[in-house]
């Protein structure tokens, strides 16, 4: 029997404490959060301020009570101050030491907040707990104007919430473009769909940042780099998260180059007996097996099964590793999806040097199904490929059709390291009312071939 000590609450967390209990029932697993409550889909927030989702309780997955009808104890509000490793305990509010066989942190991340004169100020968000989404809807309701600094995943499903409540937006992005994953001509199709679709709401100010935040109390407006003075009820500050790893950083635990807590494909850290899982720990992109960090849901549930797995059972022959990621996403503006998988042609020429590829491209506009059926969509799609060995790199499919189930064929190829030549003799599924006969991945793929050919 071990007693497993899992920290933090929203997905990997639960994802290992209901892993490890199942494993070995005999185990004690205890989970410790600092919030006040446990086991929430903090993805669907802005789905909740749009409407889409009309209660936040239903964002929440699985109660306190029905993880101690499984075993697993719940404490809320018990925040983790100090972890002594040479004791193996764990002490919480500053107070309260708790001992540990196997501790697995799952300690999350921070919103990135960029340094702007006048910070904080009542009425600046940011989107990361449960709590914020319903502050953001309350005064969305009320408010008529918002800005938005950052134009990333969060950024694009505030703005379908904030278009719905007919708010004026203000997007502050210190790039050129929205979404840096994705290449330029792909991005520039997200934003003009975007602003299409915004009903004449939307102002993007590019290459800009916002240097001060006016108003005494409370937020009035900012100021920008570029000399624009912009007033409106409330912002939204969605820049991008970094790893928690302050407490971590303190019981010696080595951190990554990334400025994650470093991982092995276990889930161990540099200290036995202590393992990491989610936003808090690096990972290892596949594709050129170089150090990352990306914080996604999916990434925080494998890696949290993965780490229960191991410290509950590895004495026993009982092991599973996470061999690392892709950079797999997907979000949607309205009926517009937005996908990518793997390397950017931007990102492959970046890297050229250093792991001897040389990518090319190809880009195809076409029905998502028949052309004769109803409710047909259209898709661009980008497949990026290594014009010496063929090797798949990467995809982007943007458009009204069905993006998702592309860009998961792609990942897939991606993860068994599969050629163009190779990936055209998939038997992919064909009836009118989901694909066209040669769905339109081969007709990419083909056009790639044949460049690859010339």
């Amino acid at each position: 029997m071990k007693r497993i000590i899992i920290i933090g609450g929203c997905a990997a967390g639960p994802k290992a404490a209901a892993k490890a209990k199942r494993l070995n029932p005999d185990n004690v697993v205890e989970l410790y959060t600092k919030e006040n409550m446990v086991s929430y889909s903090a993805c669907g927030l802005p789905y909740f301020i749009g409407g889409v989702v009309p209660n936040v309780n239903n964002l929440m997955v699985r109660s306190p009570e029905e993880f101690k009808k499984s075993g697993v104890d719940i404490f809320l509000n018990h925040e983790c101050t100090k972890i002594i490793p040479e004791e193996k305990t764990v002490v919480f509010n500053n107070e309260k030491t708790v001992s540990y066989d196997e501790l697995i942190l799952c300690i999350g991340s921070n919103p990135i907040v960029p340094k702007i004169n006048n910070y904080p100020l009542k009425n600046i968000f940011n989107l990361k707990v449960i709590d914020d989404g319903v502050k953001i809807k309350q005064i969305a309701i009320t408010a008529k104007s918002v800005v938005i600094i950052g134009a990333g995943y969060i950024a694009i499903e505030l703005l379908e919430a904030f278009v719905k409540n007919k708010l004026k937006i203000y997007v502050i992005e210190k790039s050129r473009k929205m979404l840096r994953v994705l290449d330029n001509e792909i991005s520039d199709c997200v934003r003009d769909e975007i602003l299409k679709r915004g009903e004449g709401l939307i102002e993007f100010l590019f290459e800009d940042e916002v240097i001060e935040f006016i108003g005494e109390e409370k937020f009035e407006g900012v100021k920008t780099k570029n000399g624009r003075e912009i007033f409106a009820d409330f912002c939204v500050i969605a820049v991008g998260v970094l790893p928690n790893i302050s407490i971590a950083k303190e019981a010696g635990i080595e951190i990554g180059i990334k400025g994650g807590i470093r991982v092995d494909n276990k889930m161990r850290t540099s200290v036995p007996h202590i393992w990491a899982a989610g936003d808090c720990t690096e990972q290892s992109f596949i594709p050129t097996k170089q150090t990352v960090y990306m914080a996604l849901g999916t990434i925080a549930n494998k890696q949290g099964r993965v780490a229960a797995i191991n410290a509950s059972a590895e004495e026993h022959g009982i092991t599973e590793t996470f061999d690392g990621v892709l950079g797999s996403m997907i979000t949607k503006y309205f009926d517009y999806s937005i996908a990518a998988t793997g390397m950017s042609e931007s990102s492959a020429n970046s890297l050229r040097e250093y792991i001897n590829i040389k990518p090319i491209s190809s880009t195809v506009e076409e029905f998502d199904k028949a052309g004769y059926m109803p409710q047909i969509g259209i898709l661009k799609i980008k497949l990026i490929a290594d014009s010496v060995t063929g090797t798949i790199l990467g995809a982007q499919v943007v458009g009204t059709g069905d993006a998702d189930k592309r860009i998961s064929v792609v990942a897939s190829a991606l993860r068994a390291g599969l050629t163009i030549s190779e990936f055209l003799h998939l038997d992919l599924p064909y009836a009118p009312p989901f694909s066209s006969t040669i769905d339109p991945l081969l007709t990419a793929a083909y056009k790639l071939k044949q460049i690859i050919d010339s």
